[in-house]
């Protein structure tokens, strides 16, 4: 893989790992979204979902683990949205 064609998933997870240091230093800022996903203990679940996307975001940042981190987004994304679902029911 070129640098170039390298650079797109680096800063993808650059990018979400940074999110989820975020969710740490400014938890209020996810308190709205995370809500809709977790109304129970949504400051526990803003903590964990920092944890995994920092996380997540290192693994598709780093070439070694890149594919791992994807599959890992994958399910991530796929368990937060069932959790919508379910907590609007």
């Amino acid at each position: 893989m070129s640098n170039q064609s390298a650079f797109v998933p680096t800063a993808v997870g650059v990018t979400l790992a940074a999110t989820g240091v975020a969710h740490f230093v400014v938890p209020q800022a996810f308190q709205a979204i995370t809500v809709q996903a977790f109304p129970k203990d949504t400051s526990t679940w803003i903590k964990r979902n920092g944890f995994t996307e920092t996380v997540v975001g290192a693994a598709i940042a780093i070439p070694a683990t890149r594919t791992a981190g994807w599959v890992a987004l994958g399910a991530y994304v796929a368990f937060l949205g069932s959790q919508i679902v379910l907590a609007n029911k």
